[in-house]
């Protein structure tokens, strides 16, 4: 690494680079925003209709506003950890396992390392089942425009999922997260794209008088609901919601884009009230408006779920819409990924030019590099992601998992942690206390997350044969 920073300092100029010997950073308040929009403004936001109307309006939007403002909290102490000690002078941890590494040790760095990478990898799983959704519901509403709502309009996502792994595969071959700053900005407007279109439509139905009965406490248990099935999705909404919350699997890596002055920490922390605020805005109109406009039969995806299929071209937009999100925030969610893997194998084989070495390749006006360990490794992973998404399909019930998995860890317990190290908060005070009360309930919160969206997702599973799932 030192020989690395020598290099780098050889090439250029003291006014070119920042204080740890790379090429200065150019980010800003605006584009920290702009990915962290891309990265929260995700799959999420279509279950959360779903998620109101099992929670009912009290529950579910205080749960919302709870956690956003949660998540406003402890994402500042995330960006007051960026550098150690100090967070304007120390020194720079580029990832989020550095960071905990840094201010809790060898072992918590290690358990930090299993959850961050894993949730990223389920992510790119989600990410897959959601684009190919959309573009399933695609084909549904050419075919019910052309036979009618009473056709028959079942197709397997299994081609869809299978050309969107191909496309993934291309994508990342993008050497590195900086990269990545255009497509981050396109998949940020049409995330805002779809929402407001699901949130359009909602509206419309609802302004027509057609909107179904809600309720203060959500779907009544009845005929068709169990008390346990009711308690079940209950919590499958909390997952859904949590999920919606995440943007910490790639934090540091947004930071890693600041420009260094004014202290990056400064910069994170209007991004995260500009990102977080605007988040719980557009979610509260999305899941408000979907849940008065179907009541207690809210689809678990607003846009591809019944009642959705006309006007044609609006929700065909709205499809296209997730289509192009999810093709650039499967990357701004990879690349930490792909960075961490090449990152350990350089430091293991230096010397190998099967993982080094950089062909040059021109096709018309395009220059472009390849490297063989990059070209292997990535398009594998992407080829598991894929598979794994082909047998598991499930939308409500995987994003749940996904926001169970990672809301207490990375958003509540290792910055809450880090927080205590870095302050030198003295143990049983009264600051330390609320704070670790603070983690212990977002940790239940998380487990009866999980739990139920285990269960929905193995309920399904007897439900549909491996690899062939319709929807």
């Amino acid at each position: 690494m030192e020989a690395e920073k020598d290099v780098s300092i050889k090439q250029y100029t003291n006014e070119e680079v920042d204080d740890d010997g790379r090429i200065k950073r150019t980010g800003n308040v605006l584009t920290a925003t702009t990915h962290i929009i891309t990265v929260v403004v995700g799959a999420g936001v279509l279950a959360l209709a779903w998620a109101i109307s099992q929670l009912g309006w009290i529950a579910g939007i205080l749960v919302m506003i709870t956690f956003s403002s949660i998540s406003i909290y402890t994402y500042n102490l995330i960006a007051d950890c960026y550098r150690y000690p100090d967070s304007v002078n120390g020194k720079r941890n580029y990832t989020y396992m550095q960071a905990v590494h840094a201010y809790l040790g060898g072992i918590m760095h290690v358990f930090c390392g299993l959850i961050q990478y894993g949730k990223l990898a389920g992510i790119t799983v989600g990410y897959t089942i959601t684009c190919s959704t959309s573009m399933v519901a695609i084909k549904k509403l050419i075919c019910f425009h052309k036979n009618g709502h009473e056709a028959y309009c079942k197709f397997s996502n299994n081609p869809y999922m299978l050309g969107f792994g191909i496309f993934q595969i291309l994508l990342s071959q993008i050497p590195n997260f900086h990269k990545l700053t255009l497509i981050s900005t396109v998949a940020a407007i049409t995330s805002f794209g779809y929402a407001l279109i699901g949130s359009g439509l909602s509206l419309a139905v609802v302004v027509s008088g057609k909107g179904e009965t809600t309720s203060l406490f959500g779907t009544k248990v009845g005929p068709g609901l169990s008390e346990d099935d009711k308690i079940w999705k209950v919590l499958t909404a909390l997952g859904n919601i949590a999920l919606a919350c995440s943007y910490a699997t790639v934090v540091y890596d947004i930071m890693d884009t600041l420009k260094s002055n004014p202290p990056e920490s400064t910069q994170m922390r209007k991004a995260n009230m500009l990102g977080i605020t605007t988040m719980t805005i557009l979610f509260l109109l999305c899941g408000s408006l979907g849940y008065a406009a179907f009541g207690d039969h809210t689809p678990g995806n607003i846009l591809t779920g019944f009642g959705f299929y006309e006007p044609f071209l609006l929700v065909a937009l709205g499809n296209v819409c997730i289509i192009v999100h999810m093709v650039g925030a499967y990357q701004v969610l990879a690349q930490p990924i792909f960075r961490i893997v090449e990152m350990g194998a350089n430091m293991m084989w230096p010397q190998s030019s099967f993982i080094h070495k950089e062909y040059p390749n021109k096709i018309g006006s395009l220059t472009f590099n390849i490297n063989l360990f990059r070209l292997i490794w990535r398009t594998i992973f992407v080829i598991m992601a894929t598979v794994i998404a082909m047998a598991m399909p499930f939308f409500n019930e995987f994003l749940a998992l996904l926001g169970a998995f990672g809301f207490w860890p990375l958003i509540v317990f290792f910055p809450i942690q880090m927080h205590i190290s870095q302050k030198h908060i003295n143990r049983f005070s009264l600051k330390w206390c609320v704070l670790q009360l603070l983690s212990l309930v977002c940790f239940f919160v998380s487990v009866a997350a999980a739990v139920g969206s285990i269960h929905g997702i193995s309920k399904n599973i007897t439900k549909y044969k491996l690899f062939m799932y319709k929807q």
